[in-house]
């Protein structure tokens, strides 16, 4: 049987080649999710920055640096976890991914899940919670445990947490994600226990 490493390469080669999100025009290559395929914990941002559009690899620039604080902070690191965005490509000038770029990635994203088949999903930032609790503030969530059950990936849970990138220009909000960073180990034994 193929590794889940093996499957996400196959599955990363032919989005690669098949996805129809209009970024792709714009954006120097497609930015594939990264890290431990076997890991318990995805975290999903929104999409690839200057630095990730150039390097290939996503959370690489500052926000990516105060991610591995916090991860060490719990005593992960970077390479444990898995990392990837709801978008693929690199929106021109950091703009929000829009519905329809979402919506192009969107499969991709579900079949990068299905194969990894974490035990928890930590959004990063708003445009990866609405994905599945589309009519959700995060401002509401941000550190709540939630359990839904979706199409796609059957009973799942998620974590939502503010955007590292939004937190680095706003100390109050860097607090609060630093202290609901925190809250993942919890998070995870409380998933083992049901």
């Amino acid at each position: 049987m193929i590794s889940k490493k093996e499957q996400l390469d196959e599955l990363n080669k032919y989005w690669e080649v098949n996805c129809k999100c209009e970024l792709r025009k714009t954006a120097t290559q497609a930015v594939f999710g990264n890290g431990n395929a076997e890991s318990d914990i995805v975290f999903i941002g929104e999409a690839p920055g200057k630095n990730e559009d150039l390097k290939g690899v996503p959370f690489v620039g500052a926000a990516g640096k105060f991610l591995e604080e916090m991860l060490q902070g719990i005593g992960k690191k970077r390479e444990e976890i898995y990392i990837t965005n709801i978008v693929k490509y690199r929106p021109p000038n950091n703009r929000d991914p829009e519905p329809k770029e979402k919506e192009s990635c969107n499969e991709w994203l579900i079949n990068e899940l299905k194969i990894i088949s974490p035990k928890l999903i930590v959004f990063l930032g708003r445009h990866s919670m609405t994905r599945f609790f589309p009519t959700e503030m995060i401002s509401d969530l941000h550190g709540k445990l939630l359990i839904k059950t979706t199409p796609e990936l059957g009973r799942q849970a998620f974590l939502p947490l503010y955007h590292p990138a939004a937190a680095l220009y706003n100390g109050g909000m860097r607090e609060t994600l630093i202290k609901d960073f925190k809250k993942i180990p919890k998070a995870l034994e409380k998933i083992a226990e049901k």
